[in-house]
């Protein structure tokens, strides 16, 4: 197909202002050599900052907008730009691929619930006399003393949940001992040994925590959850009830702790509350709750105290839930990506990084895209649970550092 003009046959897809007197051709420049200006230079992130600021080498004589490192910077922080309807969009649509996401799974999970729950319910339907029995019993032996049932249950049996496990791990990181787990470690060279003067630091810090602020807060939320339900009652819940509960408590400190954990990310917030957390760059099992006591009741406990509140869960549920929570955040500090445990890449990234990776589950980050930079590395490929004894660090590497100079002949070349 075509068109005349003036006499002049032309395809149909030619650009006539090409051959309007408006359009004039650029003069062509010869290349100069320009040194990069004093503040032509990245600036590093702080320790708290929510953004990368990266500086763009801009052109003052040019008045075209160009595509600059600042903005690949914002977008790798989950911002675009100073843009609002564009950041909007990318929220609504991080939004909708987050609820597809979601839907799809709990319509699958409710299509294979009969599937996955049937033998779990069947040893739990099969030996439910056994612990109903069981129950009925400690009942009988602290009948008008429940909350001393409620003390051991919250208190005694999670608590030697997460010091067995971290006894271990700090083995380990003391002696390296036993050797074939040190091939796990992610962050490789790096706290072997753990220094032990930062080490008792901690340990002090972890056992305050434990006695000054947990212990307190648990023995409290005992009559609310006496108003809320009964956390003693004498029939046990069915086993798929404490898997609906379970799932539930998850979603609600996935949500609580990704924005308080993110709000002392705040400069201010972080300078005087959230930095002592930070001190451990390359983290241990033991640190999960070593913290600033302000950040040890927002972050720590109440969102995990919210959900049994919420829903008056029974003791079993509530024991079993702060016993997983426990163990999961020792395994996501502790520093080795284990066979057949949960993957500690994701938080072992935010230690490394501080601006990346705020949540639990990793939903609300993918939800915000504060985890962009992380699915560029190669430790979010390592983020899997490892079904062998091969370590993901020898079969999915690292890329080697760079060792190449970064000057020029000239000096100090602009883009690095």
């Amino acid at each position: 197909m075509s068109f005349q003009k003036k006499g002049i046959l032309f395809p149909a897809h030619t650009d006539l202002n090409f051959f309007s007197s408006r359009a004039r051709p650029e003069p062509v420049r010869s290349p100069v050599m320009r040194s990069p200006g004093p503040a032509s230079r990245p600036t590093q992130a702080e320790p708290g900052d929510n953004k990368v600021s990266l500086q763009s080498y801009s052109d003052t004589a040019t008045t075209k907008p160009r595509t600059t490192a600042g903005c690949t910077c914002g977008l790798l922080t989950g911002t675009l730009g100073n843009n609002p309807s564009a950041e909007k969009g990318h929220i609504w649509d991080s939004m909708r691929r987050t609820a597809l996401i979601l839907g799809l799974g709990l319509l699958l999970l409710a299509a294979f619930w009969n599937s996955i729950t049937w033998y779990p319910q069947r040893f739990w339907g099969a030996s439910g006399d056994f612990w109903q029995t069981r129950w009925e019993t400690l009942l009988s032996t602290f009948e008008g003393n429940e909350w001393i049932l409620y003390i051991i249950g919250v208190v005694l049996v999670p608590g030697l949940c997460f010091w067995g496990f971290n006894g271990l791990l700090l083995m380990v990181d003391r002696t390296g001992k036993p050797t074939f787990i040190s091939r796990y470690r992610i962050q490789l060279d790096k706290n072997e040994p753990v220094d032990p003067v930062k080490l008792r630091q901690s340990i002090r810090t972890v056992i305050f925590n434990q006695s000054v602020i947990s212990f307190p807060m648990l023995v409290i939320l005992y009559p609310f959850l006496k108003w809320t339900g009964d956390p003693c009652c004498r029939e046990l819940p069915t086993f798929h009830w404490i898997l609906v509960e379970l799932v539930l408590f998850t979603l609600v400190q996935e949500i609580l702790f990704y924005y308080s954990h993110r709000l002392f990310h705040h400069p201010k917030l972080f300078k005087k509350v959230h930095k002592k957390h930070h001190e451990w760059t390359t983290p241990i099992g033991l640190i999960s709750i070593y913290a600033d006591p302000i950040e040890h009741v927002v972050s720590n406990m109440l969102p995990v105290m919210v959900g049994p509140l919420a829903m008056g869960s029974h003791l079993s549920s509530i024991t079993v839930w702060l016993s997983l929570v426990l163990i999961v955040s020792s395994i996501t500090h502790c520093g080795y990506h284990l066979p057949f445990l949960p993957s500690p890449e994701f938080h072992d990234y935010h230690h490394l990084k501080f601006n990346q990776c705020y949540g639990v589950l990793g939903v609300m980050d993918h939800l915000h895209g504060t985890d962009v930079m992380f699915k560029q590395t190669k430790a979010y490929e390592r983020h899997v649970i490892l079904l062998g004894f091969t370590p993901l660090s020898e079969s999915i590497p690292d890329p080697p550092k760079k060792t190449g100079s970064a000057l020029g002949p000239s000096g100090p070349l602009p883009h690095q």
